[in-house]
């Protein structure tokens, strides 16, 4: 099973969003080394609260909405297209689609 901080290690991006189930000091460090801002709400637990972006964190809800559309296409859904190419043409075949609507 790979660990979060192993599939994000080397991916260049401006910020990392996520929940708060992925507030880890490991993950965050990681995501800062790579040069991406940190968008991860703290745990009410926290001993030292750590600061983010609430407005870019809201946009996540976007997102999520977005792949929960997307995965209304069963071929997306369940990866019928077994080459990158022709799985991302679906993809984006699905993008449009939701887009248009």
């Amino acid at each position: 099973m790979a660990f979060a901080h192993d599939l994000i290690d080397g991916i260049e991006a401006e910020a990392t969003i996520a929940d708060k189930g992925h507030d880890a000091d490991h993950l965050a460090n990681t995501i800062a080394e790579n040069g991406a801002e940190v968008v991860i709400p703290p745990k009410r637990n926290r001993t030292i609260q750590r600061d983010y972006d609430m407005d870019l964190y809201k946009e996540r809800n976007r997102i999520e909405r977005f792949f929960s559309k997307l995965k209304r296409f069963s071929r997306v859904a369940t990866r019928y297209g077994k080459l990158l190419a022709n799985f991302m043409g679906l993809v984006k075949l699905a993008a449009i689609a939701i887009w248009l609507r």
